[in-house]
């Protein structure tokens, strides 16, 4: 697979007479993509119907000229201030019913008609253009879906999209609809569809089903928003589409939205990540402030490499200091180059740093680029031209089967989100534990979607936290020839968000029950027999299971039959180490003891090694120095 870099760049923010410079440039540092267009609305189109594409059309000229290749973006995660004089009403509403304002970005929702249309206009104006411009060879609809909390609106226009889509859902009849969702539990019984409201604004909890169906609600809206754009692009260029997905952003299906595109891509901000999403305690954001967490990036590879199927890249990579997170450090010497090899060990075809030239105005003047406000050289340019002078040079990644599987399901993660149980308890938490206690071990990890039946070739597959899972994909999982690894909350749930008899997990071939379930306080783990701890969740197990692992005190945490296995806690990291070790060695999964801060990616030909520690430090591969890459033949 052949590996380019590329950079983000905003003509409109330059004199014209610079584009030739900054082309000429970005070309003479190893650049092959230039992505464009995704803000620029406003000068696309500065009143309604006074379109402006002159200025756009000779800047793609300047850049193809040079020799780069533009992914062309559409613009509708801007949409410009005459937008909102036109549909007052086309901004979203949080949960308390306020609006999300114009001044930023992203201020729309997904359901208003009016704003649809719109986006669908100039989507088409610009795919007519643009579509068979020679220099235009990918493109990107709109940018970030659901970044800034902007998924989820409790507008009236979701309100009433929201009844319609119930509907549907449930063959106009309202009585099935009562049923699913137990709304005879505090009289909640409706008599029609359009008596439904959003689940917002309720005195106490609303309805765990009725928050589920509006998230997918929710969800299907975004998928139905990009797949427009997708037809209409479609319909006039040959050139992949694509969409840049942001890093802990799951409350829509990227699965879904993936389906519809050639590509998906990602914007990979580490730093910003470590103190924004991660989850870090003090003590692991102080250990690597400067260099990002050794396995969220990482994760976000190989999901995006599971969202697009095969094909994926970094749109936006962190080329220094970023302006929004609670603390904004620089990157340590080397990081950058450090972090693009990371993506092409998991499978990336493009690595694009943002920005070409950090703005000297509005939100972001504080977001370090390519090159300083007064044109001159900032580091990352050094480090991506080392990146490129490298991989000219180097051979193609073969990517190959990991021996391991991970399942992650959005349906899941907004289930854990509607019904935590405990404070701080998340879904996508608890699947990054089991990717972190995976990489630990020097394994590498596929990510499955939930859509997955043929687990071949897989030796372990971990299915953590799926709170319904689909009865055929119970069965695959049962049949699959890996060491399958479930809980805790599998199968927790029907599809309605009611607990299902016979009792979770009820999975074939596994008799395990949960019979009841606690959530912990953070102070109060408990104690494993074997070492590590219970933290967050426990569930109390019963059955004719073999017990694997148990508390100190003798109640069984990890039951089993042959290789059908199911684990009813959150482990900490020494719990999950033990967890992995123990089937690995049953599943012939040959494990790797790495330092601290160390992490290996191995492909078909090829094994990469990473050090996010500050220290050097010595790997069977050899001597690594902090932010060092190692690559060397399998």
């Amino acid at each position: 697979m052949l590996r380019t870099l590329g950079t983000c760049y905003y003509p409109e923010h330059w004199p014209e007479e610079t584009w030739t410079e900054d082309a000429a440039r970005m070309v003479a540092a190893g650049l092959t993509w230039v992505r464009v267009g995704e803000f620029a609305w406003s000068r696309l189109e500065p009143a309604p119907g006074e379109l402006q594409f002159g200025w756009l059309e000779r800047a793609i000229a300047v850049l193809g000229a040079a020799g780069l290749k533009v992914v062309l973006g559409t613009p509708t995660a801007t949409p410009p201030r005459w937008m909102v004089t036109r549909h007052p009403d086309m901004l979203a509403l949080d949960a308390a019913g306020r609006p999300r304002g114009f001044g930023s970005r992203r201020h729309y929702c997904f359901s208003h008609a009016g704003y649809v249309a719109e986006s669908q206009r100039i989507a088409r104006l610009i795919a007519e253009r643009f579509g068979r411009n020679p220099h235009v060879a990918a493109w990107q609809t709109d940018n970030e879906y659901g970044c800034h909390d902007t998924t989820i609106s409790y507008s009236p226009a979701a309100q009433a999209a929201f009844q319609s889509w119930l509907k549907a859902q449930f063959a106009g009849d309202i009585q099935a609809l009562n049923r699913a969702w137990g709304n005879v539990f505090w009289s909640m019984e409706y008599a029609n569809f359009t008596d439904i409201e959003l689940p917002n604004l309720t005195v106490t909890e609303a309805n765990p089903a009725h928050v589920q169906a509006f998230r997918r609600f929710s969800s299907d809206q975004v998928v139905a928003f990009n797949r427009a754009q997708v037809e209409i692009i479609r319909a006039h260029s040959d050139a992949p589409i694509s969409h840049n997905y942001m890093g802990r952003i799951t409350d829509f299906d990227h699965f879904q939205v993936g389906d519809d595109l050639e590509i998906a891509t990602w914007d990979s901000y580490p730093l910003g990540f470590l103190e924004d999403r991660v989850g870090a305690d003090a003590v692991r954001q102080r250990a690597y402030a400067r260099q990002g967490d050794p396995d969220f990036q990482a994760f976000h590879h190989d999901l995006y490499r599971a969202v697009g199927k095969g094909r994926w890249w970094v749109m936006e990579q962190q080329p220094g200091p970023v302006n929004w997170a609670p603390f904004n450090p620089s990157p340590l010497p080397g990081m950058v180059r450090l972090w693009s090899w990371e993506a092409f060990a998991h499978g990336a075809e493009a690595v694009c740093y943002f920005r070409w030239r950090q703005a000297p105005f509005a939100q972001e003047q504080l977001h370090a680029g390519m090159l300083r406000p007064d044109s001159a050289d900032a580091p990352a340019l050094h480090e991506a031209m080392q990146v490129a002078a490298e991989i000219k040079d180097a051979p193609e990644v073969q990517p190959s089967q990991a021996p391991v599987g991970l399942m992650f399901d959005y349906d899941a993660d907004w289930a854990w989100a509607t019904q935590p149980q405990g404070q701080g308890l998340s879904y996508f938490g608890l699947v990054f534990d089991v990717y972190r206690a995976l990489r630990r071990q020097g394994l590498s990890v596929d990510i499955l979607r939930p859509e997955t039946r043929n687990f071949s070739g897989y030796k372990m597959i971990f299915a953590p936290g799926m709170m319904h899972i689909a009865e055929d994909l119970k069965q695959a999982l049962s049949q699959a020839d890996a060491h399958v690894i479930y809980g805790p909350r599998s199968a927790a749930r029907d599809q309605n968000f009611a607990i299902p008899t016979p009792l979770p997990p009820a999975l074939p071939g596994l008799d395990v029950t949960v019979a009841r379930l606690e959530s912990l306080r953070p102070d109060m783990p408990i104690p494993l027999a074997n070492g590590g701890q219970v933290t967050g969740y426990l569930e109390e197990l019963e059955g004719g299971a073999e017990v694997v692992m148990q508390t100190a005190e003798g109640a069984a945490v990890v039951m089993a039959t042959d290789r059908q296995i199911y684990c009813g806690g959150w482990l900490d990291e020494a719990g999950f180490d033990h967890l992995v070790r123990h089937y690995a060695q049953q599943a012939g999964v040959t494990l790797r003891q790495l330092p601290e801060g160390v992490r290996l990616r191995q492909t078909a030909r090829e094994e990469f090694w990473f050090n996010y520690s500050t220290q050097t430090v010595e790997t069977e591969a050899g001597r690594l120095p902090p932010a060092g890459v190692l690559r060397q033949a399998r």
